[in-house]
């Protein structure tokens, strides 16, 4: 499943990471992380798919969340006999009584004293 992770989250960090350098033209010297770069790839993408050059990035955003759900959701499938059991606990409520006198019934004496 980590590689599963890792597949997904590689490709999404180099993406944003080159969008948000180019975005703010922190081009380092490398003309690929040039604003200019930046603009003449989204324009080619939005003539290519006949949209607006500035609703790409919204529209790959979604697409990530919707994958990382995604992927979220078959992660929780594969555990959910951990995550149910989890959430029997928490549901069953707290120590019962008797239980709870049994571990204080030494009154407020310590331990090692």
């Amino acid at each position: 499943m980590r590689y599963l992770f890792a597949l997904w989250a590689a490709p999404l960090i180099l993406f944003w990471g080159w969008f948000f350098l180019s975005l703010n033209d922190i081009n380092f010297g490398y003309v690929m992380l040039s604003r200019q770069l930046h603009d003449v790839v989204f324009q080619l993408y939005g003539q290519m798919l006949g949209i607006d050059p500035a609703i790409i990035p919204g529209m790959v955003a979604k697409a990530c969340l919707f994958d990382g759900l995604l992927l979220m959701a078959l992660w929780a499938f594969r555990r959910r006999r951990n995550i149910a059991g989890w959430v029997k606990r928490q549901w069953t409520g707290p120590v019962p009584s008797e239980r709870l006198h049994r571990a204080t019934e030494g009154g407020r004496e310590h331990p090692a004293g």
